[in-house]
């Protein structure tokens, strides 16, 4: 292990169909939205997500994100902290 990846912030583990409804808090907040809530999930044909829909909670503001965004945990926090 180097010293580097030590320090690194650990991956969210995610199940992508359990996502719907989940809270999330971006870490670094733009335009004073702090706090999301995944309100739809894109999935294909075989019904694998691909894509989700998160909306602001401050003015409802939606965009549609890979739902794999939300692993980073530099981007997101599990939760409203």
């Amino acid at each position: 292990m180097t010293p580097h990846a030590h320090n690194a912030p650990a991956k969210h583990r995610l199940n992508p169909r359990k996502l719907l409804l989940s809270k999330w808090t971006a870490v670094l907040p733009q335009n004073r939205e702090k706090h999301f809530l995944v309100t739809e999930l894109f999935c294909d044909e075989e019904g694998t997500v691909l894509q989700i829909e998160l909306q602001a909670v401050l003015n409802q503001r939606c965009q549609r994100l890979d739902w794999r965004v939300l692993e980073n945990p530099e981007h997101w926090r599990m939760g409203w902290t």
